[in-house]
């Protein structure tokens, strides 16, 4: 049992005039991971014959983004993830058109089922349509604040929320581990009722791996290709081994810390720049500016401000130009 590739001449004639009956299925949307392909009958076939047989010779057409394959009493028995226009010929072997999708034959070994020619009749057939496009569209945020170990700020707490893609690798472990025998659809709502709690527990393992490699909190959102690769690490055995599903993309929008965390990173702001000997001189330099303000504008006589703006520098050792040694004298110009 196997597929043949069909020649059509779309300048005489049309699917439905090359096949007594056959296999469509329009554009599956991004909300649809599989459909069960809809048999179309056409003139001079048999009208009163199974929707879940295939008959010998049929047409399956398969759109580009897609990836079809026959499965027999529950098995799987013949795929193709390579766009075109095929003819169902039980006397032949299982084709088995990868269409480039690596691992594909491997899993049929394990999970199809193989028939020489001439085999028993079937007694239930049915053509699956997958979606083999980019899903996108999924969101994740999280509820609470999660710690982060900071290169700079040590241990923080942050919020983040963005969306990832994902996309079937491996259709026939889609099928046999997930999908199943559907009698419609099988949608990606569907499968986020299962999943979305193991992607979120992937995303917390792939920000600690961020957190390792020294990664800033705030440059979480431009590391979008190392974490997609720390999820699928994170998410092989239950995903892409077991499910045929692998994480394509995660895009981190926005990453806020917590109150606490913000007030605290802040004071380590303050203080890294003040390390800074001209930005401490700069602001050193503008408190003295405003003090003379207020001493011109003392009620005891300006005087009597300046002699006292005076004691307290030596008091306290104030002294801006002890401040620039060592740097230009022309810049130190600038503050004097």
């Amino acid at each position: 049992m196997g597929l043949i590739r069909a020649a059509v001449d779309s300048a005489k004639t049309t699917l439905a005039d090359q096949w007594a009956e056959y296999f469509y299925c329009e554009s599956l949307s991004n909300d649809v991971l599989m459909q069960k392909g809809q048999k179309v009958v056409t003139s001079g076939s048999n009208t009163k014959g199974s929707p879940n047989i295939i008959t010998n010779g049929s047409g399956i057409a398969v759109n580009e983004g897609q990836g079809m394959l026959i499965v027999e009493d529950g098995k799987v028995v013949e795929f193709t993830m390579e766009p075109g226009r095929f003819t169902w010929d039980e006397s032949t072997e299982p084709s088995l058109l990868t269409g480039g999708f690596k691992g594909l034959k491997e899993s049929f070994g394990i999970f199809g089922k193989r028939f020489v020619a001439g085999g028993t009749p079937a007694k239930d057939q049915r053509v699956y349509f997958i979606n083999l496009k980019e899903i996108f569209d999924n969101k994740f945020g999280t509820a609470t604040p999660m710690p982060y170990k900071d290169p700079t700020y040590r241990g923080i707490y942050i919020r983040y929320f963005g969306q990832y893609t994902i996309k079937i690798e491996d259709p026939i472990r889609f099928y046999t581990n997930v999908a199943g025998n559907v009698t419609n659809t099988y949608t990606k709502a569907e499968l986020m009722q299962q999943s979305q709690a193991e992607f979120v527990n992937a995303l917390d393992t792939a920000i600690a791996k961020c957190s390792d490699q020294n990664y800033q909190y705030n440059d979480l959102p431009k590391k979008q290709m190392e974490i997609a690769k720390f999820m699928n690490d994170s998410l092989d055995d239950e995903w892409r081994e077991n499910r045929g599903i692998v994480v394509s993309s995660v895009a981190i929008e926005k990453v806020t810390p917590d109150d606490e965390s913000r007030a605290r990173m802040e004071k380590i702001d303050d203080a890294i720049m003040m390390s800074d000997q001209r930005v401490a001189a700069g602001r050193l330099a503008e408190a003295q500016a405003t003090a003379m303000e207020k001493a011109a504008e003392n009620e005891g006589g300006a005087m009597q401000g300046f002699l006292g703006m005076g004691f307290a520098q030596q008091a306290g050792g104030m002294n801006t130009g002890n401040m620039f040694e060592g740097t230009n004298p022309q810049e130190n110009s600038t503050f004097f």
